[in-house]
């Protein structure tokens, strides 16, 4: 029999849900309590986490994996974790059983957070006033660092910030902040404008520095278009002024404006050629950034009464070549395939990430932050990068460890565009 009265779902709902609570009593009492009848305090936050993966993630089959068998082998890893960063962890194990880009969990205790919850932040704005009353921002040195074999190594630093005012070059390892162990947030917190110490090793087995830096309170946005600014420069080689410029994210229309505002009118308005540096950090790039390269559109200039000229519509008609490493993820892989496919220049470096899905965020009610792909993407006629990546027209290697400021692959890039010529 079919009943139609839109009540009797409810009701039914109900009635099945006091049937398995008496079930679920009667089977706790006897030691026997299923797993979706037990409630562990403590793992609130983690369950959150799973559960907004379950109801978001792109694939609405979870790629297969029995979620609740997922959740069931991590949790206990959660609960076990005596620290900030264990628990942390143990959700980012349970999200890379998905083997998916765009699935991260992090907390207050690492710059990602905040550079996400600021790229985010539109999304987020409902959230935002409750947990970053003051605006987001945190105490840094402006680097970006990676463990490698146990050890702390800077592989980037931002024009104009703390760190690139001192004495720290890619490469260098960490060893300790004021004597203790180097992290990459507390380290600094309580010692904005304070003199810290830094001790590093620049070379294998080599003796220990000690570099004096000021930390910063750092908003992320602000500081990667101060930096984005701060790194065009003009590079002299061969007799041509070769113009670079580093893109640390692209997560706005505001990143563009600012490459095209320096090729036009800015430091690099005199160069003869021009690196574009798409290294690290993170993506949020546009695909129409590249209609910038596109020589047979017409440029669109602007002059008022006062002679002051502005650009609706700039092209750069001169020599380009842009860096690519597996940091250069996500909608900079766009940018890369379409600069390769389209012949617009070389491509030199390494493969880019293959981190090419759509992702949300969403900030946990601890305040903690998490990355969800929400969609599958796809380029041109249904080609994936996403696990693939974009391989360069020009393999150059870098080897971070102890690089003491060597770049090979800005040095190949410069090279090309002086010479005219291919490796």
């Amino acid at each position: 029999m079919r009943i139609s009265n839109p009540a009797y779902g409810h009701f039914s709902s109900l009635r099945t849900a006091f049937v398995l609570a008496v079930i679920a009593g009667f089977l706790a009492y006897a030691g026997q309590a299923p797993a979706w009848a037990r409630q562990e305090p403590g793992a609130e936050i983690f369950d959150e986490a799973a559960r907004i993966v379950r109801n978001n993630f792109y694939d609405a089959q979870l790629k297969g994996r029995d979620w609740d068998d997922v959740i069931a082998r991590h949790r206990p890893q959660y609960l076990s974790a005596e620290s900030k960063q264990g628990r942390a962890a143990a959700i980012n194990a349970m999200l890379a059983e998905l083997d998916a880009s765009h699935m991260i969990y992090a907390t207050d205790e690492e710059p990602s957070y905040y550079q996400l919850v600021d790229i985010f932040r539109f999304g987020l704005r409902n959230d935002l006033q409750k947990h970053f009353p003051n605006g987001v921002s945190y105490p840094g040195i402006g680097i970006f660092t990676r463990e490698i074999e146990g050890r702390t190594f800077i592989t980037g630093i931002l024009a104009g910030s703390a760190a690139g005012k001192a004495d720290l070059k890619t490469g260098d390892e960490i060893l300790t902040v004021d004597g203790a162990p180097f992290q990459p947030v507390r380290s600094f917190r309580d010692k904005v404008g304070s003199a810290v110490t830094l001790s590093i090793r620049r070379e294998r087995d080599g003796p220990v520095s000690v570099v004096e830096v000021r930390p910063e309170r750092i908003e992320p946005g602000k500081a990667f278009r101060a930096a984005m600014r701060d790194s065009a420069r003009l590079i002299e080689a061969a007799g041509k002024r070769i113009g670079y410029i580093h893109v640390w994210s692209y997560a706005g229309q505001d990143y563009q404006d600012i490459l095209e505002e320096e090729l036009a009118t800015g430091k690099l308005k005199d160069a003869d050629a021009l690196i574009w540096d798409l290294r690290d950090g993170w993506g949020g790039a546009r695909p129409h950034f590249l209609d910038l390269f596109n020589a047979r559109a017409p440029d669109l200039t602007f002059t008022d009464r006062t002679g002051k000229t502005s650009f609706a519509s700039f092209k750069w008609r001169k020599p380009v070549a842009m860096l690519i490493n597996n940091g250069t993820r996500s909608g900079k892989e766009v940018l890369a395939y379409g600069f390769k496919k389209y012949g617009y220049g070389e491509v030199i470096g390494t493969r880019t990430a293959g981190a090419l899905l759509a992702g949300r965020g969403f900030l946990l009610s601890d305040g903690s932050f998490l990355m969800v792909a929400v969609n599958d993407v796809a380029v041109d006629a249904g080609e994936r990068l996403e696990g693939v990546g974009v391989a360069p027209t020009i393999e150059v290697p870098f080897d971070i460890p102890y690089a003491a400021g060597a770049d090979p692959q800005l040095d190949e890039a410069v090279r090309v565009l002086s010479e005219g010529s291919r490796g």
